[in-house]
């Protein structure tokens, strides 16, 4: 685009916006340069870790978690580009599956940095300071698993049968499989660690899981044309994307907590080990997609050498 062209673009684009472009050819004049450290924030960024105690390695912490939390931000970017675009065209909807899939292959991957950068001695005692609080109370986390998936297949295990389409959503956020990790199914009593993430996040969830209902990422592959849903190439890519989030992500999260935890229960509180390995809830974002003996095997076989399909 030549000079003319460009300040004939600008004009269009002012004039229907029903303002006048000069001025804002007139503020730009008298605006500073763009700089890095503007641009993204860097001041205000490296502002945010703020340590509870004095032990060194609590930084690390803080720091591997919020990277997590901007991650989880990403992909979220990615899934409401998907879930907003109506008759989605299959190219758009595969070029946005890779990159969240990337996204998480990076958050998977980088286990080490918190399971090998803390010393246990200083964990073990940070950890107290940080009670009741967990990863467990990532609201993100949660609403990518929403996006992701028909919500029955983030309900516990055990009460799947009785919930469908028509259940009220209070109903099945009550039964979400994360329950398990501070509630009393018999009682209905919950920990703190429950009832503090659920007083700063349920209505918000609750909203989300209206809003993801039709639009979630494995609502939207269904309604690709028919050929699509049976491209291998696709269908390898969700596969990878379901099994890097709920076997893979987990499970190196699940051991980088037995080195420091042991038996112990979590900073929430929580029966982790539980709650968490995939075995137990067998969180499966895209059921279709596996075979019976994958499914019963969820968690338990390494999945790694059958993850990718030759045919359909």
């Amino acid at each position: 685009m030549n000079r003319e062209e460009l300040l004939a673009a600008i004009d269009k684009k002012y004039e229907a916006m029903g303002q006048n472009p000069d001025v804002h050819l007139s503020g730009l004049l008298h605006a500073e340069p763009m700089t890095y450290w503007d641009f993204a924030n860097v001041d205000a960024l490296l502002s945010l870790q703020i340590q509870r105690t004095q032990l060194k390695d609590e930084m690390v912490f803080i720091m591997y978690h919020q990277v997590n939390e901007l991650l989880f931000k990403m992909i979220l970017w990615e899934i409401k580009q998907i879930g907003d675009e109506e008759d989605i065209q299959p190219e758009k909807f595969t070029m946005h599956l890779g990159r969240i899939s990337r996204y998480f292959d990076v958050l998977a991957n980088s286990f080490t940095v918190m399971g090998d950068g803390m010393e246990l001695d200083q964990y073990m005692k940070f950890r107290d300071t940080l009670t009741p609080a967990s990863g467990f109370q990532s609201a993100q986390y949660r609403q990518i698993e929403i996006s992701s998936t028909e919500l029955i297949n983030l309900i516990d295990l055990r009460f799947r049968a009785s919930i469908d389409r028509d259940t009220p959503y209070e109903h099945a956020f009550e039964h979400m499989y994360w329950q398990a990790a501070g509630k009393d199914f018999k009682t209905g009593k919950k920990n703190a660690l429950l009832v503090n993430f659920e007083k700063k996040y349920k209505d918000e969830l609750i909203d989300f899981m209206k809003e993801y209902n039709t639009v979630n990422l494995w609502t939207k592959f269904k309604q690709l044309p028919e050929s699509f849903q049976k491209d291998v190439t696709l269908v390898n890519a969700m596969r990878h994307y379901d099994y890097t989030v709920n076997i893979k992500w987990v499970m190196h999260h699940y051991h980088a907590a037995s080195k420091y935890l042991g038996k112990a229960a979590a900073t929430g509180g929580s029966d982790w080990h539980k709650y968490m390995h995939p075995q137990y809830q067998k969180r499966i974002f895209f059921p279709d997609l596996w075979k019976d003996e994958e499914k019963e095997n969820w968690g338990i076989t390494n999945l790694e050498s059958i993850n990718i399909l030759t045919e359909i």
